[in-house]
């Protein structure tokens, strides 16, 4: 296949080493030379390249264009692997809560998020799912390695934690095994509450994001997509989400398991923030019997809908410029805003008076926002107990074994999900050989038909000019119909996928499309030019 020798090698090493100051890797553990070293012969796909002492080998090899360098190097295996999907996380489960505020990414800034990591050297796509329990990356890779490399240097350049603190916290999943991950966080598996509903959503969101934003491509678009049915699924045909209770609801226990319970018809309760969080709490709270609290929000429109829709409560609207006075008259204050600094350090606790005897005179703080809105210092004062989100863990301990049966249930449902989205993903394999095969029809076609016309000589009316352009094409479609059958799939019958991969491969055999070469280039090609903008 020609290619183009202005795609030097100087670009190519730009693309694949960046940030690097060694022309080549050694080949350890999957890592493998870039760019082929020096007096050395390498004969493959039938490419023999000769000792650098031939002086003409020598010097043809000068003017290989990169791409060419690429094919011919043990790198080949970035024209025989597919770009692989990888999930690189810190959760609840995995990494303290000061570590994942500070990765935490505001929904506002997913699209710059996704543009970003876009622009790196090995990534394709890229998606963010970012909650008060976990902050997932999830991308689209040409290279594992160097991909997964490339994002954890993002992540540490943005949250200021360096690499080797990252690396003791995080998951890494690759293909199946993050496709599975993703498809369990939907159904409510992998989260502190199981089955809770809110995750779910929060999923949806990324895809409504995510629509029209460069970066969130069909790959990572169509495992999201998938991950909603698949969340739908498991709430609809198990009953995980039967007595399910979401975060709002687990910090609302918390604060009733630490208050006495001689106090619990009386404790006077705060809520800040009254956004999908704040009301769940508030919903929680009247559940419990609390017929009066205080809520602090930026506007009084969210707290006014609340109030018309649970008519038989007390609830006392306050702006923000008033919330320390009103913890100052406050037992328990349930924290739950999207604000980036903390609401509370301790020079804004320490001089509030002490809560009521009944609460034995400690101020509750339950703050279930990440990043936290309660400095942890706040519990260095003597009359102040704080709370966060990896506090819930002792209220969703008990029911153990009914959590594990529900989770075998849901994952029977996953893994035949995980199948059909394979399946899915294989067909997208043949898209490529599709494009270039009617290319290459229409190539032959094209010429065909102007030597025809040539030989017609000068002066063919465009009536019969335009018979014979549509009867050349209409040759070329009936004769590629049956060949494009036999290359469409939708993934669903694995017997059928197998089939529609073998005739991929027959086809670009026949008829030397080299789609993974030509995909291979169309991709470096992208980003380079992504990268020179």
């Amino acid at each position: 296949m020609a290619v183009s020798t202005t795609f030097s090698a100087a670009k190519l090493e730009s693309i694949f080493l960046k940030s690097s100051s060694s022309r080549a890797l050694s080949s350890t553990n999957n890592h493998v030379s870039l760019l082929p070293k020096p007096r050395t012969t390498f004969i493959q796909k039938g490419i023999i390249r000769c000792d650098a002492q031939n002086s003409d080998a020598q010097s043809n090899a000068t003017t290989l264009s990169a791409l060419e360098q690429l094919k011919t190097s043990a790198a080949d295996r970035y024209t025989k692997e597919r770009s692989s999907i990888v999930v690189i996380g810190l959760s609840v489960h995995t990494a303290p809560v000061e570590m994942r505020e500070k990765l935490a990414i505001p929904e506002a800034e997913w699209p710059r998020a996704i543009a970003e990591l876009c622009s790196l050297n090995h990534i394709e796509e890229a998606a963010v799912l970012s909650t008060c329990n976990r902050m997932e990356i999830y991308v689209v890779a040409l290279s594992q390695h160097r991909g997964v490399k490339e994002v954890m240097e993002w992540m540490s350049k943005t949250s200021s934690i360096p690499v080797s603190e990252l690396c003791e916290h995080r998951f890494l999943l690759y293909n199946k095994d993050a496709t599975q991950h993703l498809f369990q966080v939907s159904a409510g598996l992998e989260s502190l509450v199981l089955g809770e509903g809110q995750i779910l959503a929060q999923v949806k969101q990324v895809v409504k994001v995510g629509q029209g934003v460069n970066g969130f491509g069909r790959n990572i678009s169509g495992l999201f997509k998938h991950a909603i049915t698949v969340g739908k699924r498991v709430r609809a045909e198990t009953n995980i989400a039967a007595g399910a209770v979401s975060v709002s609801s687990a910090a609302v226990e918390l604060a009733y398991m630490k208050l006495p319970r001689a106090s619990h018809d009386n404790a006077r309760m705060l809520v800040i923030g009254a956004g999908k969080m704040g009301k769940l709490v508030i919903k929680h709270l009247v559940a419990k019997g609390c017929t009066r609290m205080v809520v602090v929000n930026r506007t009084e429109e969210r707290v006014a809908a609340i109030r018309d829709e649970l008519r038989d409560i007390e609830i006392i609207y306050k702006p923000l410029s008033e919330m320390h006075s009103c913890a100052s008259e406050a037992d328990v204050v349930f924290t739950s805003t999207a604000s980036e600094t903390p609401l509370f350090m301790k020079e804004n606790v320490k001089d509030l008076p002490p809560a009521s005897q009944d609460v034995g005179g400690r101020r509750l703080f339950i703050d279930i926002s990440v990043p936290r809105n309660v400095g942890s210092c706040v519990s260095d004062i003597e009359s102040a107990r704080v709370y966060n989100v990896d506090d819930l863990k002792e209220v969703v301990a008990a029911n153990k074994e009914d959590r594990l049966r529900k989770a075998m249930e849901a994952q029977a449902i996953i893994g035949e999900e995980l199948k059909q989205f394979e399946a899915w993903r294989d067909s997208l394999e043949t898209v490529p050989t599709i494009k270039k095969l009617r290319a290459y029809a229409e190539r032959i076609r094209a010429a065909e038909l102007e030597k025809c016309l040539g030989k017609m000589g000068d002066g063919i009316p465009k009536k019969t000019r335009k018979a014979v352009d549509d009867l050349s094409r209409g040759i070329v479609n009936r004769l590629l119909h049956g060949p494009m059958q036999h290359l469409r799939c939708d993934g669903s019958d694995s017997r059928t996928l197998t089939e529609t991969l073998e005739n991929m491969h027959a086809l670009n055999r026949m008829f030397s499309l080299e789609t993974e070469i030509a995909v291979l280039e169309q991709k470096i090609r992208a980003k380079v030019e992504q990268n020179q903008k």
